[in-house]
């Protein structure tokens, strides 16, 4: 398969693309590095990358930015950035791919344990997983062509934990080579709809 990894330069797409690369031909793309340049926050940048980079098989996602902090102090601008990173970047990327990628390819986006399990200081990343989750469901009934769509719900990533140790005291973390193996059951797996939590 042909498989455009965005986000491929993260502890969780470079894990991605050392389980799938084994056995299939990966693109990486990411907004500064990869292969291709891709900006998930523009939908244009997406179009452009679908229609630059012809055969496509499968979709995954590793990418999406999120705002921390006191729901109180919240402003409406960080609100948007963490949905029109993290949520319509990903929910365009999955919109724009079924137009494009072979028929029964997959698509494969990320959420996380946010989602469930909330954290003080994570009221927009709790909302945005939650509704990742929620469009999968949905999409999975709507997709074209055979196309899969799922999504990986990773926990606190061992190799990020401390970046953002503070917020996830008491989680166990987890190695972004056990949420790879989600990923690789995503993409390699028949089903869709689901969420594969890793956590």
């Amino acid at each position: 398969m042909r498989i455009l990894l965005v986000g491929a330069a993260g502890a969780i797409g470079s894990a991605v693309e050392a389980a799938l690369g084994q056995k299939h031909e990966i693109i990486r793309a990411g907004r500064s590095s990869g292969d291709v340049r891709i900006d998930i926050t523009d939908e244009a940048s997406i179009s452009r990358v679908f229609e630059q980079t012809l055969s496509l098989d499968a979709v995954v996602a590793a990418a999406g930015e999120l705002h921390f902090g006191p729901l109180m102090d919240m402003t409406s601008a960080q609100l948007a950035f963490s949905i029109n990173s993290k949520l319509l970047g990903q929910v365009n990327l999955a919109r724009l791919a079924a137009k494009y990628i072979a028929d029964g390819g997959s698509v494969t986006l990320v959420s996380g344990i946010i989602g469930e399990q909330p954290v003080a200081g994570g009221a927009s990343a709790a909302l945005v997983n939650a509704a990742i989750e929620g469009f999968v469901l949905g999409a999975s009934v709507d997709m074209p062509r055979g196309i899969r769509i799922n999504a990986v719900s990773a926990g606190i990533v061992a190799e990020t934990k401390d970046k953002y140790a503070p917020l996830f005291d008491g989680f166990e973390p987890v190695s972004a080579r056990r949420v790879a193996v989600a990923y690789t059951r995503s993409v390699e797996g028949g089903q869709t709809g689901q969420v594969y939590r890793v956590f």
